[in-house]
């Protein structure tokens, strides 16, 4: 393919995020020092109103109190291990059917940390480095074209592995493979393998998965001070110009907060411990079980009806999903499965700060869900 002008150059730290620079090459424009954040309530009603699109501003995220910080800390502690596990499993899923050497592609910016997990753990068993990638995706509007060709003119198309942290109820794999199949019909642009390779499909969107088990994968649990201080992404015609990448921001103002490299460590740290687990995970997932059923999308749509939600996005299954409801989005209430479970501390505890009822609904899919508050 030709070589098309890009305005924007790739990122890397520390100039751009907390992260190592070899650790990841962020595909992004950087808008740190435009004013982006708005009011959190203002910001929902335009959204739910069609006035603005979600990926045009930022939320002022939520940041939580002491108790939650220390929350997250023991958390990831008691939770290492089986994120090592995950990451494990995911990671020789994609060396064995995939590429021996891939390259990985992450989405901002919950992949991210998860891709510099997996490309670890490559390089910790197998001793090698993938590149590794984060570029933006966003629903309703695609993935960042010039931020694929730029991979494409590198990498073979076959070696590319879209990687995320978790599923909800598969959103986001929906708006890949539609997003690659309108790539490959741009002229000279390969196709892709759209699947998503995630921690964790509680919604069963994939077979690429390290559990479908809905469980606390620690980053979910912040915001940008466990993502390497970058914002969630931007798409939005006043910043970002033809042949220039989606944006984001990098708040190096929360350095003093940063606890990305505090993660990354506490789950490598365990991968000798879970060699063993990752292979006997391994030899017992059969092709049958693997195979996506979509179930998780089905049993949103029966919650958006049951509670009389306008859209089908205004429902966020999952542990992750409903973290993220309560650090950055206008909550309506959580709905959880088992009254007292431990993986649910910090979303009782985030639920509380903000005045948001918890509901108990034994027959939940999913261990937990957030609805977002419909404007009036």
């Amino acid at each position: 393919m030709t070589e098309p002008v890009t305005s924007t150059p790739p990122l890397h730290g520390p100039r751009f995020g907390s992260y190592a620079p070899d650790e990841v090459t962020w595909l992004l424009k950087d808008l740190s020092d435009v004013a982006l954040e708005g009011d959190l309530h203002e910001r929902e009603r335009r959204i739910q109103s069609g006035m603005a699109h979600y990926a045009e501003s930022l939320p002022i995220e939520y940041q939580p109190g002491r108790e939650y910080q220390d929350l997250f800390r023991s958390t990831l502690r008691s939770s290492a291990q089986r994120l090592a596990e995950a990451v494990g499993v995911v990671a020789e899923l994609i060396l064995a059917e995939r590429r021996s050497s891939p390259t990985l592609v992450s989405l901002a910016r919950a992949g991210t940390p998860v891709g510099i997990l997996i490309r670890r753990w490559m390089q910790t068993v197998h001793g090698i480095e993938p590149q590794h990638y984060t570029i933006s995706i966003v629903r309703d509007r695609g993935i960042d074209t010039v931020a694929l060709d730029h991979i494409a003119r590198r990498h073979p198309a076959e070696s590319v592995v879209f990687v995320d942290g978790w599923t909800g109820k598969g959103a986001i794999q929906r708006e890949l493979t539609a997003a690659l199949s309108e790539y490959a019909q741009l002229p000279g642009r390969p196709r892709l393998h759209d699947e998503l390779a995630v921690l964790a499909d509680p919604g069963s969107c994939t077979t690429l998965y390290g559990t479908r088990d809905d469980f606390l994968i620690a980053s979910a649990c912040l915001n940008s001070t466990v993502s390497g201080l970058v914002s969630r992404t931007v798409l939005n015609a006043d910043h970002i110009g033809p042949g220039e990448f989606h944006g984001a921001k990098f708040y190096r103002n929360l350095a003093e907060f940063d606890v990305s490299g505090e993660l990354l460590d506490a789950v490598s740290a365990e991968f000798p411990a879970v060699t063993e687990r990752v292979g006997a995970t391994l030899a017992v997932m059969t092709p049958q079980e693997r195979t996506p059923t979509w179930s998780g999308w089905r049993s949103v749509e029966r919650i958006q009806i049951d509670y009389g939600l306008s859209s089908i996005n205004l429902v966020k299954p999952g542990v992750g999903e409903t973290t993220r409801v309560l650090l950055r989005r206008v909550p309506w209430r959580v709905l959880v499965r088992d009254d007292d479970l431990p993986e649910h501390r910090h979303i009782r505890l985030l639920a509380a700060e903000r005045g948001v009822p918890v509901e108990v609904s034994p027959d939940l899919a999913y261990s937990c869900v957030g609805l977002i508050k419909e404007d009036a």
